[in-house]
């Protein structure tokens, strides 16, 4: 079940065996989360980390108002609060897009695994690194992309993060984001988010049909959001 997460790594670094191994042997049990679900409430205090094994969730957090600003998605793979397990508490809530299962991983397999295999914790590590630049990327894309750029920067960066671990094909990949949870991605109005839809479907770019992405026009896409695959750090070397 830990497939995706084990691609996700590879396409980074080598894992052996033994690593193999001891990373499956980090899950407890699985659970199952059905969407529009709050998994990890802010504040709450942490004995656990949770792998991403199907289905879509987010880091988000909420207003006063009750307003809500998604920090990042997470797609299947990934290891969405590792960093929990040295803070032992979040300052955000870890919620469900989808319909989600998740691996349970308890902090006491993580310390074992810190203390006794050095080359996991730096392939951690890296990976706890890349989530910090993606949300960076989300800093400027709020902070000084358009709404058109944004958008597309977000549909490019999926792209490519489905793709590491065999979730996209011939620049398809599922898309479960009702119009306003995009909108609380990217900072805009659920009416700015639909017009932005539909000027990249005017520019024959994208088309969202069926809960699905088809990206028509990737090179145009790529430009429109100025969109560089480098802070996703896929080249493949030893950490």
């Amino acid at each position: 079940m830990i497939e995706r997460h084990l691609m996700k790594l590879r396409a980074r670094d080598d894992i052996s065996a033994e690593e193999e191994r001891v990373i499956r042997g980090l899950v407890s049990h699985m659970v199952t989360v059905p969407a529009d679900r709050t998994f990890v409430r802010a504040g709450e205090e942490l004995k656990e980390s949770t792998l991403l094994l199907d289905g879509w969730m987010a880091r988000a957090k909420d207003l006063p108002t009750g307003e809500r600003q998604i920090a990042e998605i997470h797609v299947a793979g990934d290891f969405m609060d590792l960093h929990g397990f040295t803070l032992k508490r979040l300052d955000h809530d870890v919620v469900s897009i989808s319909q989600s299962t998740l691996a349970i991983v308890p902090h006491e397999r993580v310390k074992d695994l810190t203390e006794r295999y050095p080359h996991l914790v730096r392939m951690y590590w890296f990976m706890t690194n890349i989530d910090a630049a993606i949300q960076r990327e989300s800093t400027v894309s709020l902070g000084r992309r358009d709404a058109l750029s944004r958008m597309a920067q977000l549909f490019c960066e999926l792209l490519v993060r489905l793709e590491t671990v065999g979730l996209a094909s011939d620049n398809r990949y599922a898309f479960p984001l009702t119009q306003a949870e995009v909108a609380e991605c990217l900072g805009l109005t659920p009416v700015h988010v639909n017009r932005t839809l539909q000027e990249l479907r005017r520019m024959n770019l994208i088309e969202v049909r069926d809960w699905h992405v088809d990206i028509l026009d990737l090179e145009r896409l790529t430009d429109v959001a100025q969109f560089d695959p480098a802070y996703l750090y896929l080249e493949k070397r030893e950490r």
